[in-house]
């Protein structure tokens, strides 16, 4: 059972640095013990401009059968247990050992080159013996909507006898040119799809499989048009397990909308209508909060972090005063519909020349992100785990240091207000949570303290007595001071 990684470089960006990535080193071959054999780490080629990292897996068909679930032939077949295609062909026990063996890279962490961690590379896969149940054509469907230039060669019967035909085998070659996929989702990608093509796993499918295939879906999954077929065979066609899985990804493809009125944007206010009668959506009424905040600011060159499908973008095109927008978000597919609402491709040249879209995670530092005038993150922070703010705190406020930062969230005590919401809801499926008003200046604080920030609150939307507005926003200024004295300095601005 075997696969290889392969990518390009320079001797500015090393090929050699999917050695750090992967943490395996090129100059060693290592060995590490799985429970059905042993996988194998080691590098055919290492250079500047090129390096290719090989994971070959030793499969014991005994352990297979012992541990319980050896199967390769015919169920009812005596020797099929133990005489099958197990030890060479791609299979959930080569995704396991992928997990196993690259997990801190099938995560994106890499602490020694954590920037590169975050950007795309070019990259080649490729797989000699895969079982394809579905044939070429499903490998294509799986596999091309994620970026990938896809060639999956049939494998004959017997070369000897070509009227037998193929085998439902492929030999799989992927390429994705750089700027299309990180290290990190291209193992995803091969994490959930191998098993999937092969359509068996080896060991019993449990309830926590869904928590697996939602972590290696993340970003792409919730999307893809087999997503149906995906989830089914990944959890072994178990119905129960299946429908849980699609019910949580649809909440995640809702949260491609920052929140329960993002429905109300691509309907923008007709300036015909009378207000009175259609009150403006809160949406509309963030992006105005946004735009003026900025020209109050005097930016000119912004950063839309988490730009989702690019309606603040779009707006702050319109907008000669923004001379260069850029926006930021870690889907693909986000910023595909971004693109397309642009009309990016039918874009004259000098207005193609202030925008610029690509993708990348706020978990990490980015170099690209350095040099602009003020950073947005509309309604972005509430999406991120708590216990992964302190890393977006610092890629933004310690890194990027753009000199204002607007940071626009949902106020939780107006939920009340919101006659849809069932009590106890948050308005969104994907929100981790929802801060109070207290809640959202003490975390606004103390983000400006540590990082030499002045802070000030602006309501959002119609500021109710009793509850506050539907939306808060905190507007940070960098300070003159040295970093860790700013919090003395926090301000509040009187609704």
């Amino acid at each position: 059972m075997f696969l290889t990684l392969s990518t390009t470089g320079s001797p500015e960006r090393p090929a050699t640095d999917l050695g750090f990535l992967l943490h395996k080193h090129p100059g060693k071959a290592q060995a590490f013990s799985t429970s059905y054999g042993r996988a194998h780490v080691f590098y055919p080629e290492a250079s500047d401009e090129r390096c290719t990292a090989a994971l070959l897996l030793e499969v014991d068909p005994l352990a297979l059968v012992r541990r319980g679930k050896g199967r390769g032939g015919a169920p009812d077949a005596a020797l099929g247990q133990y005489v099958n295609d197990r030890p060479y062909a791609a299979s959930s026990l080569l995704a396991v050992a992928l997990s196993a063996v690259f997990s801190s890279a099938l995560r994106g962490v890499c602490k020694a080159l954590p920037e590169r961690a975050a950007q795309p590379l070019p990259l080649r896969a490729e797989v000699p013996a895969l079982p394809a149940r579905g044939g070429p054509d499903l490998v294509r469907a799986l596999f091309e909507p994620l970026g990938w230039t896809v060639r999956a060669e049939p494998v004959a019967l017997d070369e000897r006898f070509p009227e037998w035909g193929d085998s439902r085998y492929v030999r799989l070659v992927l390429d994705a040119p750089d700027g299309t996929l990180t290290l990190s989702e291209a193992l995803r990608h091969l994490y959930v799809l191998l098993p999937v093509l092969d359509d068996a796993k080896h060991y019993w499918v449990s309830a926590d499989e869904v928590d697996k295939l939602l972590r290696a879906g993340e970003g792409w999954l919730a999307e893809h048009p087999e997503q149906k077929l995906i989830t089914s065979r990944y959890l072994s066609r178990r119905w129960s397990l299946t429908r849980e899985a699609m019910e949580r990804l649809e909440l995640v493809r809702l949260a491609d909308a920052d929140d329960r009125d993002v429905t109300e944007v691509d309907n923008a206010v007709n300036e015909d209508v009378d207000t009175e009668e259609q009150p403006v959506p809160l949406a509309v009424r963030r992006r105005e909060a946004i735009l003026a905040a900025l020209e109050d600011a005097g930016a000119a060159r912004v950063l839309d972090l988490g730009c989702g499908q690019g309606q603040l973008v779009q707006a702050l095109l319109k907008d000669v005063r923004f001379t260069k927008v850029v926006g930021v978000d870690v889907s693909m597919r986000a910023l595909t519909v971004a693109a397309r609402r642009l009309k990016l491709e039918r874009m004259g040249e000098r207005q193609a020349e202030r925008v610029e879209l690509f993708q990348g995670s706020l978990a990490y530092t980015d170099k690209r992100l350095k040099g602009y005038d003020a950073a947005v993150l509309s309604e972005v922070v509430e999406h991120v785990d708590v216990e992964r703010l302190p890393a977006l705190e610092y890629a933004v406020f310690g890194a990027a240091r753009p000199r204002t930062v607007l940071v626009t969230t949902p106020n939780v005590e107006y939920n009340v207000r919101w006659e849809s919401l069932p009590a106890g809801h948050v308005r969104h499926g994907d929100h981790r949570f929802e801060w109070t008003r207290a809640e959202f200046r003490r975390w606004a604080r103390s983000v400006a303290g540590q990082h030499g920030y002045d802070v000030a609150f602006e309501p959002v939307g119609p500021d109710d007595p009793e509850v506050g507005p539907p939306t808060q926003m905190a507007v940070f200024t960098r300070g003159e001071q040295p970093m860790g004295h700013g919090g003395d300095r926090a301000k509040e601005v009187a609704a």
